[in-house]
Order: structure tokens, then C-alpha cells, then sequence
């Protein structure tokens, strides 16, 4: 638990600075989610979601118009501080990063970086970042650029600049753009490759529809593995095929082949055979095979820290 003992204020809603906080949590950092009165929209749209993002969390209520410095003053004593507002409103509500301690960690998760206005959402952002382009019209299964560009840098971010902190004393401002990093994810394929080489180009990394409508995933890029892979399939006759030009062609002899039995079946046919392939499983599956991610404790109900951290806050100002 190496982050015991430090606070981490979250003013975000939604999806990425919720999803950070919660990697922060099970890292052993106490974390306050500050809400308005009528709750992260989360609370309504997605009740499971947000269970899953905010167990063991406190709730604190910032009630603007009744007490409008309770925000500052968390902030102010806090370690690591996030928001995702838009430019300038965490200025106005004064907890911005100019108006805290020096010390604080202060991480703004924002869509496209500091200065822009514009809107968005997760597949905005991805369709900005270039993601998108091999596989549309299809929408990704999971929230790309919200988690690996957003959540997942945010916490890299923090990490680092706590880890700096130690060394100096003095905290940091980080700007997270969902969008930029979104992009940093697949900025390498312009150093060049061959076209759509694991998005759908090859037949060998492809998923496939089997006889029950279930799905197989096969990844056999590597010659070692293609061959085993057709051998254990009943199709030899493929192996030399592995690179030929028309890849469509190839992909047409899979299909007909994986087609021809049920998704169990096939996977009991590769079980402990050394081939890349297997399920496109149901996130229930998944779990079952995985096991859940471990809960972090309670969900807290809205504002259900609010008067506990006034009289904390109160006892600390005296």
C-alpha cells in the first residue's frame, strides 16, 4: 500500500478521473470524491459503474451557494488534487492549481489539453487521435481513450510527480489530454508497417464466427505457431498460404473451417496445444475464468463524509 496515508481530492465525474482516484485507492491512498448536491451523474446513469469506480471512497457534498469555500479547503489539504473541468472554471471555484500549497499534486484531465473548449466524449477523442480509422463504423468495446489515455496516464502522471516530490518538496501541475495520449498509444504504427498488420489486414490475427455464433480469436502472426495452428485445425494445406498476397482469400478458408464446430468444441481441441487462439468471451466469462477485481469497500452514499470533514476541516483551521 505505498500510497497510506496521502489524501487525494477528486472534484471529476464520469468515467477516467473516477476510474484514476480508484487505482489510487487500491494503492492505499485515502480518496475524497467531492459531489454537488444532486450527485455525480454517474449515481443515476450507471449505478453499477459507479459502485465499481467509487467503493471506498468518501463523499463529501460541495454545496456552492450554502458553503462555497468547503472545496478550497479539502483542496488545500490535500496531496494529489484532480479535476476535469473545463479551462478556467477551477480558477473560478478557487481550487485551481495557483490557489493551493505548493506541495499539492494537481492533475486536470481534460479532453483535447489545457487551453481548448471543445466538447467531447471518449469516441471523439479516439476519432481525433486516429484510432478509429482501420475499424470504423465499429465502435470499440471499451472506452479507449477515457482509460488508457486518461485514467492510466493520469495515474503514471501522479505517480511520478509524487515520486519527485519526495526529492524536492514541491508538487506539480499535470495536464492530461485524453485525446494526445489516445494518439501516443498508436503513434508508432507512422514509423511504418504493413498495412493494418493487426487490425484486420492479416487472416491469421483475425476473430472468427464459429458454428453456435461465438467467436474464436486467432493471433498465430508467428510461423511456428501458424503451422501448429493448421495442423491441429485438420488444414495443412494452409501453411505455405500464411503471407500470400490475397489475405481475403486465405480469411475465406478460416471462416469456413472455424464455422464447422461450436466455440467449446474448438476450444477443447486447442486445449494444451502451443497455438494463439481462443475465446471471445462474455465479460460474465471473463470473470468467471479471471475472477471479479477484488471491491475496495463500501459505496458510499452522497455526501455521506460531508459533516465528518467539516468538523475535520474546522478542528485543523483551529
Amino acid at each position: 500500500m505505498v500510497l497510506r496515508g496521502l489524501l487525494v481530492v477528486d472534484f471529476s465525474r464520469y468515467l477516467p478521473g473516477p476510474f484514476a482516484s480508484r487505482e489510487l485507492l487500491r494503492r492505499g491512498a485515502r480518496v475524497v470524491r467531492v459531489e454537488a448536491p444532486e450527485g455525480d451523474p454517474l449515481r443515476s446513469v450507471a449505478p453499477g459503474w459507479d459502485a465499481a469506480l467509487n467503493a471506498g471512497k468518501e463523499s463529501v457534498v460541495w454545496d456552492l451557494d450554502r458553503d462555497s469555500g468547503l472545496g478550497p479547503a479539502l483542496a488545500a489539504r490535500a496531496d494529489v488534487v484532480l479535476e476535469g473541468f473545463r479551462p478556467g472554471v477551477a480558477d473560478r471555484l478557487r481550487i485551481g492549481a495557483s490557489s493551493l500549497p505548493s506541495s499539492v499534486v494537481y492533475c486536470s484531465v481534460t479532453g483535447f489539453g489545457p487551453e481548448s473548449m471543445r466538447a467531447g466524449h471518449d469516441l471523439n477523442y479516439a476519432g481525433w487521435a486516429g484510432l478509429l480509422a482501420d475499424t470504423a463504423p465499429a465502435v470499440p468495446p471499451v472506452q479507449i481513450a477515457d482509460l488508457a489515455g486518461g485514467s492510466l496516464f493520469t495515474v503514471i502522471e501522479i505517480l511520478a510527480a509524487l515520486l519527485e516530490r519526495q526529492r524536492s518538496g514541491s508538487g506539480a501541475h499535470i495536464v492530461v489530454s485524453m485525446t494526445h495520449n489516445a494518439h501516443r498509444l498508436a503513434a508508432h504504427r507512422l514509423r511504418g508497417e504493413p498495412e493494418r498488420t493487426l487490425t484486420g489486414g492479416l487472416a491469421c490475427y483475425r476473430t472468427y464466427e464459429t458454428a453456435d455464433d461465438r467467436f474464436l480469436t486467432v493471433t498465430a502472426v508467428e510461423s511456428k505457431f501458424w503451422r501448429r495452428l493448421c495442423e491441429v485445425i485438420g488444414r495443412v494445406d494452409l501453411v505455405e498460404r500464411h503471407y500470400e498476397t490475397d489475405q481475403e482469400a486465405l480469411a475465406a478458408e478460416l471462416a469456413s473451417t472455424f464455422r464447422s464446430r461450436a466455440l467449446s468444441d474448438w476450444l477443447g481441441v486447442f486445449e494444451g496445444e502451443d497455438v494463439m487462439a481462443g475465446p471471445v468471451a462474455t465479460l460474465a466469462e471473463a470473470a468467471e475464468w479471471l475472477g471479479e477485481p477484488a471491491t475496495t469497500g463500501e459505496v458510499p452514499a452522497l455526501g455521506e463524509h460531508t459533516e465528518s470533514w467539516r468538523a475535520e476541516l474546522a478542528s485543523f483551521e483551529g
